[in-house]
């Protein structure tokens, strides 16, 4: 609030304290530090913060925080920005990731999901797409 107005009736927001970007994300797991080690050794992520309970990991700007959990197995609705989906489709299979979705056109770029050794589905998806219209059914799955 403005020196001088006390009540705030003349105050009024623009864009402070609103949200920016997704800061991080979180994964369920059974064994957070059993599975740290999909998301370092095949991810290439880095451990910054464990616990028995917790591990905190971050790869450039994407951070992850793996947790403790009796329900893993979700469809996360996690989106990892990837430059290529279709390099990052190759070097996993090649680290034998598992696949729910081959690289496939999404209305925001190309995205495939994978699955990490708890059964937690993930997304990657390109960084530098242009959005496509959602009211157009071309590459949406609508007819």
């Amino acid at each position: 609030m403005p020196i001088g107005d006390p009540h705030g009736g003349n105050f009024r927001y623009t864009t402070e304290g609103l949200p920016e970007s997704v800061f991080m994300a979180s994964v369920p797991s059974r064994e957070p530090r059993s599975l740290m080690h999909f998301y370092r050794d095949v991810l290439m992520m880095d451990v910054v913060l464990e616990s028995e309970d917790e591990v905190f990991m971050r790869r450039g700007s994407a951070r992850l925080r793996i947790y403790r959990s009796g329900s893993p197995g979700i469809d996360t609705g996690i989106f990892i920005g990837v430059e290529d989906p279709y390099d990052f489709h190759r070097r996993m299979i090649d680290e034998g990731v598992r696949f729910a979705l081959d690289p496939k056109r999404l209305p925001l770029g190309v995205a495939t999901s994978f699955l990490d050794p708890e059964g937690n589905t993930l997304y990657a998806i390109e960084t530098g797409a242009e959005p496509k219209d959602l009211n157009d059914a071309q590459g949406c799955g609508r007819r």
